[in-house]
């Protein structure tokens, strides 16, 4: 059961954006402190990918745990929530599958495609190594 009325869960749920959130921003600052650089939100790319990186046809995305549906059994971040499965299971469904599509319809256009999950910005050296070795 949720412990917040609906009027309280929807304004949370409206504070809830699809840019510039806290792991995307770390992996912008961690890459530009590298010395890469990238375009934002690549509109004319499947799944308009967080980071382009257009001379090396390579892109990030930077994916929420919950919204995407980590599949990970050690990712603690996206579990079901208890109420309204009827609507949240197909809705985060509808988000995976369309990942999906979008890795693949990328990866016939010629683009290599790294997603890094929320919970895996929690370990910067990892991270920085992983960024690294897929742009290097």
């Amino acid at each position: 059961m949720d412990i917040l009325t609906p009027e309280q869960r929807s304004e949370r749920m409206s504070r809830v954006r699809g840019r510039d959130t806290k792991p995307e921003m770390l992996v912008r600052r961690l890459t530009h402190g590298m010395g890469y650089r990238y375009r934002l939100h690549g509109r004319g790319l499947p799944g308009s990918p967080d980071l382009v990186f257009p001379s090396r046809m390579k892109v990030i995305f930077v994916h929420g745990c919950f919204w995407h549906q980590h599949l990970d059994p050690g990712c603690k971040l996206a579990r079901l929530p208890k109420s309204k499965l009827d609507f949240w299971g197909p809705k985060l469904e509808t988000n995976r599958e369309r990942d999906e599509r979008n890795l693949v319809l990328l990866a016939e256009l010629g683009w290599d495609v790294l997603v890094i999950w929320e919970c895996q910005t929690k370990n910067r050296e990892e991270l920085q190594a992983r960024i690294g070795g897929f742009l290097g």
